[in-house]
């Protein structure tokens, strides 16, 4: 298995967030007010899944070591480009955050409709984002960089998605116990 196997199966599982996620912008767009545990359990999603776990994954590991080898200039290009775009997916799932926040405080139809309406912007951002981010990764990145790997670095950099994976529950756990001490 190549390393970046997990990091295209996390993928898919991305997908299908988009994919409810478009539901719920056109719903949105409809009812002009949306479900905010479903927002909520996105923006769990898009932190601790996507951010966290996926891009930490590809930023820690995988881009790390891809940044020790000698790269071509088209390859280092591309992965300045793919760590500014997780920064950037990364700033509106806190605009998002804001927008929810804010739509939860309103009192009335009209304000909830104004953030309703912001809410689906940062939703339609993140539709419009992943997937062609996606393919820039699996169609090209990953693949022509496994290239820069000896067999033994690319056994070792799956063993290390796995460490980082088990350990990431219980950091995000720890920070919350400490947020609250």
């Amino acid at each position: 298995m190549l390393p970046i196997t997990p990091l295209i199966i996390e993928h898919r599982e991305i997908e299908r967030l988009i994919a409810l996620m478009q539901k719920e912008g056109n719903r949105i767009k409809e009812d002009k007010l949306t479900d905010i545990d479903f927002i909520d359990d996105c923006i769990d999603f898009m932190k601790t899944y996507a951010d966290r776990c996926h891009h930490g994954k590809e930023e820690s590991i995988l881009f790390k070591e891809l940044k020790s080898k000698k790269l071509t200039t088209d390859h280092l290009k591309v992965l300045k480009q793919l760590a500014k775009e997780h920064k950037n997916t990364n700033d509106v799932t806190f605009k998002l955050i804001d927008a929810r926040n804010n739509y939860s405080k309103s009192e009335d139809d009209a304000s909830k409709q104004i953030f309703a309406f912001e809410i689906h912007g940062y939703i339609e951002e993140l539709i419009d984002f992943y997937p062609k981010h996606i393919i820039k990764e699996e169609k090209e990145f990953f693949l022509p960089c496994m290239e820069y790997f000896t067999d033994n670095e690319k056994k070792e950099m799956i063993d290390n998605f796995w460490e980082f994976d088990r350990k990431l529950i219980h950091e995000k756990y720890r920070k919350m116990l400490k947020k609250y001490e």
